[in-house]
C-alpha cells in the first residue's frame, strides 16, 4: 500500500502509484466522511453494469446498496485517469457507499479501510447473486424499499462490518 498526495506525489510506502489515483484522491477530496476508497474490477459488477439492469434487493447483501438506485458512472468505461474524470466519479456517487462504473467497475467508500473492504466484497456478492438469478430466468421478487432498509439497519451496522473485516484478516493469518 502507497500513500499518495492529491497531485499523485507517492509520500509513503514504496513502489509505484496506479494511474488510477485520482479515482481515490477526488472521492476523498469531495467527501470528509470518507477515509478510504476500494476500487476494482469485480468481474461480478462489470457483467451486471453491462446489462443495464439496476441491482435489486434480491439478496441480504444488496439492501447495503439499494434503496436509493445504485449510483452508476456511465461517462466513460474507460480508466480514470484525469482529476476531472475523478470529480466526476465523485459527483456521480454523491453521499452513497458505493456505484458501479459501467463496463469498468466498482467503487466503495467507508471511514476506514475495513469497511470500504466489506462494501466491495458485499457489493460483488450481490452482484453475482443478481446474476445467478438472472441467468435462471430471473426472479419474481425482491424486497421493497421498507424491507430493504430494514435488513440494513440489522444486516450491516459498523460494528457487524468490523466483524467480517476481522475474519477475513484472521483467514490471511491462518
Amino acid at each position: 500500500m502507497i500513500l499518495v498526495d492529491r497531485d499523485g506525489q507517492v509520500v509513503e510506502g514504496e513502489g509505484r502509484r496506479h494511474a488510477e489515483y485520482p479515482l481515490h484522491t477526488e472521492v476523498m477530496a469531495a467527501r470528509e466522511d470518507v477515509n478510504s476508497v476500494v476500487h476494482t474490477h469485480a468481474p461480478e459488477a462489470v457483467a451486471l453494469g453491462a446489462t443495464g439492469h439496476p441491482l435489486r434487493p434480491i439478496s441480504h447483501e444488496a439492501t447495503l446498496f439499494v434503496p436509493p438506485a445504485m449510483a452508476r458512472f456511465t461517462q466513460t468505461g474507460d480508466l480514470i485517469l484525469t482529476p476531472e474524470l475523478g470529480r466526476d466519479v465523485a459527483a456521480a456517487l454523491g453521499d452513497r457507499n458505493a456505484l458501479l462504473l459501467v463496463n469498468h467497475g466498482i467503487l466503495t467508500v467507508g471511514p476506514d479501510v475495513a469497511t470500504a473492504v466489506m462494501t466491495a466484497v458485499l457489493l460483488a456478492r450481490a452482484c453475482r447473486i443478481q446474476l445467478t438469478a438472472m441467468s435462471s430466468g430471473g426472479w419474481a421478487t425482491w424486497s421493497d424499499d421498507a424491507e430493504a432498509l430494514s435488513k440494513r439497519g440489522h444486516c450491516y451496522p459498523p460494528e457487524l462490518l468490523a466483524q467480517a473485516w476481522a475474519y477475513l484478516v484472521r483467514r490471511l493469518d491462518a
